[in-house]
């Protein structure tokens, strides 16, 4: 996998956390990684420059990451709502991570954070990207990551029942979501 060619904006508050994350980034191979210190700061970030990936830590100051992810996802203005995003934390309670999934994170890393779990991390959102969906209050990666043929139970989604359609297109971006 490369990863020379990704713009990666890392969002996270604590000074020396973004150190050790830039080392790890840099000696997979990544040169173009842009800093934020919290959301806000992200968000003007991403108005002005085309971002790949986001990896950004749960707890802030100022503008959280599940506030940046809501935002990023939702708000009318966003740079780019379907931005793949990761989410870092040493909060990996289930209550926390269940509010990022639900925020549409695409990926969670718990600390303390392995260069091999950052790759893995990476690599799953470049080799297997999953699509968009819109479903009540949420918008963001499908939240399923594959069909279990031996799964039984019923279906809660339109599409489970009918051929896969897209009848969203982002016409702005060209990115097909899935309305359920």
């Amino acid at each position: 996998m490369r990863f020379d060619l990704l713009k990666i904006l890392l969002v996270e508050d604590n000074q020396h956390m973004r150190i050790l994350l830039i080392e790890m980034l840099r000696a997979i191979g990544v040169r173009y990684i842009h800093e934020a210190a919290d959301g806000a700061e992200a968000l003007t970030t991403m108005r002005s420059t085309h971002i790949d990936v986001v990896l950004t830590d749960l707890s802030m100051s100022g503008l959280d990451g599940v506030e940046f992810v809501h935002l990023l996802r939702r708000s009318p203005d966003s740079p780019n709502p379907f931005c793949p995003i990761v989410m870092i934390t040493g909060h990996s309670t289930e209550r926390r991570v269940r509010e990022a999934r639900d925020a549409g994170v695409n990926e969670f890393l718990a600390k303390p954070i392995t260069a091999r779990g950052l790759v893995h991390r990476l690599t799953l959102l470049i080799e297997n990207p999953r699509p968009f969906v819109r479903a009540g209050d949420y918008f963001g990666p499908d939240r399923r990551r594959r069909d279990d043929p031996r799964y039984q139970g019923p279906r809660r989604r339109a599409e489970d029942a009918s051929p896969f359609y897209l009848d969203d297109l982002d016409s702005e971006r060209g990115h097909p979501t899935r309305r359920l």
